[in-house]
C-alpha cells in the first residue's frame, strides 16, 4: 500500500530518522509512538507530501487516495459545516460546485455547458457512486455532535475544538484507502473518542495513527512503529503489549547486570505493578497470558526516559474535606450546570467527567475561587491545601526567567537545589534547566507545572487535562503517581487510562447540568451506565 526507501530527514546537523524503510499494509492499524519531538509528525507529514524529505522516498501503489487529518482549523472559516466536510473529496466537491453554478447561470443553448455538464456528472458518478455524500455528510455531523439546524452554518461561528471535529469528518468522509490522523482525539469528548474508535476498526484500508491516548491506541491498533534511535521498528500488537515487551527487556537487562537478583521476581512484580496502577488487578491474568505469548526478541531498549512524579503530601487529611452546596452558574442566560451538590471524603480520587461545553472546569475554577457560582456555596476542610493544574497552563507557564527561577517565584523559601532536583525528575537535565520559560513546548510547559506542583506538597490536588501536551510515558508516570499520592484528588480528563488508573470515585456532569455521581472505579461506571 505504502513503502518507504531509505527515508532520511535531518535538520541541519541533527537527525531526526535515517534510511527508514517500511511496507505499511492494507488491513492494519498502525500507531505510531515515539518521544516528543522523536519526529512522529514530520514522518506522517512526508508520507503525505506535505512536506519534503531530506532523503529517500515515499512510495503509494498507484490508484490509492490518501487522506491526513488536517491540522489547520482555520482554512474554511467562509465554507458552511457540510460544504468544508465535502471538500474532503475535492474532486467532488469542485464538480459538485461548477454543476451547481452552471445550473444557475449556464446557457442550456450551449453545447460546451452541456457537454461540462455531462462530464461534470461522470465525475460526480465516479466519486459518489450511490449519490449519497449528502447523507453520508449528515450522519458524520449528527455523529461528532452536529445538529441538523447547523449544517448550514459557516465555520467561522465555532470554537476551535468544534472546528477540529469539521476537519476530522472531512478526513473520514474521504473514505482514503491510506489514512494518517496525528492526535484524532483532541478536543474529544469521552463518547466521540467511543464512536471514532468504532469508526477506524472499521476502516477498510491502511491506518497510521499518532495518539498520547493510551486507552484509545489499544482499542485501535493492531501494530506498533516505534520511533527510536533513528529509526522505526515494528511490532504486533496494541500499546499496552509493545510496553510491557519493552519494559522486560529492560527489567532483564537490569537482571542481567546485577548479580543475585531474581528475575522471575522482577518480571512478575513489574506485572503486579501494572496491573495495580491501572485499577486493573481483575486483568492481570489476561495480562500474563499476554505475556506468555509476546515475542520480546522484537523489542530493544528503548532511548526514551520516564520521569518520575511524585506527590508528597506536607501533612495528613482531617475528615473534614470539601463540601458543595447547591453550586450553579450560568454564561450569558444560558446554564451551564445548576444545583451541584456533593461531598469529598477523606482517601476520595475524583475523576470529573462529561462532554465538551458541560461545565467541568467552570467547577474546578469554582472551587479554586478564581470565578464566582451564582448561587450556592463550597467550603474546603481546615486541613486542606491545595495545588491547582489549571487547562490553560500554557499560558501560564509564561515569562523570561530560568526554570527553576520561574518555580522559586511561588515560594522564596524553597531551596534552589530542591527545584533542581524536582526539575530532574520531570527529565529537564541540568543544562535544558537554563531554558527561558517561554521557550519551552506545550509538553515542557506541562512538566515544568508538574515540578511546581511537587513542590507545594499540597495535600489535594485539583488538576484540569494535566495529561494534555505529554507524553504516553508521561501519562503512564502521571497515573502512578496520583494512584500512590497519600491526598485527595480531583482532576477533569478525557484520558481513560489515566482515570483508570487513579480514580475511586466518577461524577459525570450531564447535558442538562445534572450529575451521576458513582463510587467506584471508571470500569465499573461504565459497565453501570453504559449507553
Amino acid at each position: 500500500m505504502l513503502s518507504t526507501v531509505n527515508l532520511t530527514q535531518r535538520y541541519g546537523k541533527r537527525v531526526l530518522f535515517d534510511k527508514i524503510n517500511i511496507t505499511l499494509d492494507a488491513g492494519k492499524r498502525y500507531g505510531l509512538i515515539g518521544a516528543n519531538g522523536a519526529g512522529k509528525s514530520t514522518f506522517m507529514k512526508i508520507l503525505a507530501g506535505e512536506i519534503e524529505q531530506s532523503d529517500g522516498e515515499v512510495q503509494l501503489q498507484p490508484g490509492l487516495k490518501l487522506g491526513m487529518l488536517s491540522q489547520n482549523q482555520y482554512a474554511f472559516e467562509d465554507y458552511t459545516l457540510k460544504d468544508a466536510v465535502l471538500y474532503g473529496n475535492k474532486k467532488l466537491f469542485d464538480a459538485q460546485k461548477e454543476k451547481e453554478k452552471l445550473y444557475m447561470e449556464g446557457d442550456f443553448e450551449s453545447d460546451a455547458v452541456n457537454n461540462r455538464l455531462g462530464e461534470l456528472e461522470m465525475i460526480c458518478a465516479d466519486e459518489d457512486p450511490t449519490y449519497e455524500s449528502d447523507v453520508k455528510i449528515e450522519k458524520l455531523l449528527q455523529s461528532l455532535g452536529f445538529p441538523i439546524e447547523q449544517h448550514d452554518e459557516l465555520m467561522s461561528s465555532l470554537t476551535g475544538g468544534d472546528k477540529f471535529k469539521i476537519l476530522l469528518a472531512q478526513v473520514l468522509f474521504l473514505k482514503p484507502d491510506v489514512l494518517l490522523l496525528d492526535e484524532p482525539t483532541n478536543n474529544l469528548d469521552m463518547e466521540t473518542i467511543s464512536w471514532l474508535e468504532n469508526e477506524l476498526k472499521r476502516h477498510e484500508g491502511t491506518l497510521l495513527v499518532i495518539s498520547h491516548d493510551r486507552h484509545f491506541l489499544n482499542g485501535v491498533v493492531t501494530h506498533i512503529l516505534d520511533l527510536d534511535f533513528q529509526n522505526i521498528r515494528e511490532f504486533t500488537g496494541n500499546y499496552d503489549e509493545w510496553y510491557i515487551a519493552a519494559n522486560l527487556i529492560a527489567k532483564q537487562a537490569e537482571t542481567d547486570r546485577a548479580k543475585g537478583m531474581k528475575e522471575k521476581e522482577e518480571l512478575e512484580k513489574f506485572i503486579t505493578r501494572f496491573s495495580a496502577n491501572a485499577s486493573k488487578a481483575k486483568q492481570a491474568t489476561s495480562r500474563q497470558k499476554k505475556l506468555d505469548k509476546l515475542d520480546v526478541q522484537e523489542i530493544r531498549l528503548s532511548s526514551r526516559r520516564d520521569p518520575s512524579i511524585m506527590f508528597k503530601p506536607h501533612r495528613d487529611i482531617g475528615n473534614e474535606v470539601l463540601e458543595v452546596e447547591g453550586l450553579s452558574k450560568s454564561y450569558d442566560g444560558e446554564k451551564v450546570f445548576e444545583n451541584l451538590t456533593f461531598k469529598v471524603d477523606k482517601g476520595e480520587k475524583i475523576a470529573i467527567i462529561g462532554g465538551n461545553g458541560a461545565g467541568k472546569t467552570t467547577l474546578l475554577k469554582i472551587l479554586m475561587g478564581e470565578i464566582e457560582a451564582d448561587a450556592g456555596t463550597y467550603k474546603w476542610g481546615q486541613t486542606i491545601t491545595t495545588s491547582y493544574f489549571p487547562q490553560n497552563t500554557t499560558d501560564i507557564v509564561v515569562g523570561d526567567e530560568e526554570l527553576p527561577q520561574w518555580i522559586q517565584g511561588f515560594d522564596p523559601k524553597w531551596h534552589i537545589d530542591d527545584i533542581r532536583k524536582t526539575l530532574g525528575r520531570m527529565l529537564f537535565s541540568g543544562e535544558e534547566q537554563k531554558k527561558k520559560v517561554d521557550s519551552c513546548s506545550g509538553g515542557e510547559k506541562h512538566r515544568v507545572m508538574l515540578s511546581k506542583i511537587m513542590m507545594d506538597d499540597a495535600n489535594f490536588l485539583v488538576m484540569d487535562e494535566p495529561n494534555n501536551h505529554l507524553d504516553l510515558e508521561a501519562i503512564i508516570a502521571l497515573g502512578e503517581a496520583l494512584y500512590n499520592y497519600q491526598g485527595g484528588v480531583i482532576c477533569v480528563s478525557h484520558d481513560r487510562e489515566l482515570i483508570d488508573a487513579f480514580a475511586n470515585r466518577i461524577i459525570q456532569i450531564q447535558d442538562d447540568g445534572s450529575i451521576i455521581d458513582f463510587k467506584g472505579d471508571y470500569e465499573s461506571f461504565v459497565e453501570q451506565h453504559a449507553h
